[in-house]
């Protein structure tokens, strides 16, 4: 089958031959994939961020937003059958330990992350198991919804976070509308009655972001900092949703909000610079979040397949992966670029 490899940091991946998948392991389930999300942290994994932070052998395949068709399963997989349609939620866990016990499953000490640390779904094939598996309406085409399991559940577990944070009449800034933005903006409207405002520095990005709901946009211009505070009454908002946190946007996002407010990162690639003084005297929150729960992705699929959440992508073939990668890295990419198979 074609997969696409990264084989060295710095170097771009390759569209080559590989073996195909099988099921050995009694959970495990072996989907054919009809779409394949591009994510930016592909982009980091590229230039070698990840160098050190995971176990990583190469070559491997690239590809952790995945959906596509149960195409063989194991002999103790009952959840899911051949055919079926799926999102996978890009963690595959024990399901012993207390993280799973709990319900935090991408906090697993048991669990591999393909596209990262395994061969991931940019591919014709992916292994995978059946705790990852989310089974589909039928009518549902993979490559509408794949990069959900990635980008929209990144953003849309931020959101579950700070919905009791988001009351009438409050204010979320989200920093940055792209592929994880514009869902973030969807489940804003979806959970919350917070007046929303987004900023971004590309114009179509904020026409997009505006034909979501958002109730306000912000041009990224160098005086987007001054405006959200006047927007806000000079006090900056409740919370900020920073889906960029690199280039500086990280600064911006903790100085747009308010005193007793909450900034969470979720974009990375910058460094986050506060003084002590600055957290204790107006004891505003920095929150780390990772990609969402198994729950949360089942949450965020009744809201796509209700058509309260909008995936808006474009589409590549999977041999037109490097022409997909540099088009994100360039911005030219609104919503998500998909690799289709």
């Amino acid at each position: 089958m074609k997969a696409v490899r990264l084989h060295e940091y710095h170097r771009s991946p390759v569209v080559e031959e590989v073996p195909e998948p099988t099921a050995k392991e009694p959970f495990d389930v072996v989907v054919k994939i009809g779409g394949a999300g591009v994510c930016r942290t592909d982009l980091h994994l590229i230039e070698g961020q990840w160098d050190g932070l995971a176990e990583i052998t190469m070559p491997y395949t690239l590809g952790h937003e995945n959906a596509g068709w149960v195409h063989e399963v194991g002999s103790a997989v009952t959840n899911v059958a051949v055919g079926d349609t799926v999102i996978l939620h890009p963690t595959p866990t024990c399901g012993l330990c207390h993280a799973c016990r709990a319900g935090n499953d991408m906090h697993c000490e048991n669990s591999v992350f393909p596209g990262l640390n395994r061969d991931g779904g940019m591919a014709e094939y992916l292994l995978t198991s059946a705790r990852a598996c989310i089974k589909l309406d039928p009518s549902t085409h993979p490559a509408d919804v794949a990069a959900l399991a990635d980008a929209g559940i990144t953003a849309y577990h931020a959101v579950r976070k700070a919905v009791p944070l988001l009351y009438p009449g409050t204010v979320c800034v989200v920093n940055g509308a792209g592929g994880l933005g514009h869902i973030g903006i969807q489940s804003l409207r979806a959970l919350t009655a917070a007046k929303v405002v987004v900023v971004d520095r590309n114009p179509d990005a904020l026409k997009l972001a505006e034909q979501l709901g958002a109730d306000e946009t912000v041009l990224g211009d160098g005086s987007h900092v001054e405006a959200v505070l006047d927007l806000t009454g000079g006090h900056g908002a409740e919370v900020v949703l920073d889906f960029v946190a690199e280039q500086g946007a990280q600064q911006d996002a903790f100085a747009m909000t308010r005193r007793d407010g909450s900034h969470f990162v979720i974009g990375y690639g910058g460094t986050l610079e506060v003084p002590t003084i600055d957290l204790i005297s107006t004891e505003r929150n920095v929150v780390g979040n990772l990609v969402g729960t198994y729950n949360d992705l089942a949450e965020l699929m009744v809201l796509a397949q209700t058509g309260r959440v909008t995936l808006h992508t474009r589409k590549y073939p999977l041999e037109a992966a490097l022409d997909a990668l540099a088009d994100l890295d360039a911005g030219r990419v609104r919503g998500r670029a998909i690799l289709t198979p």
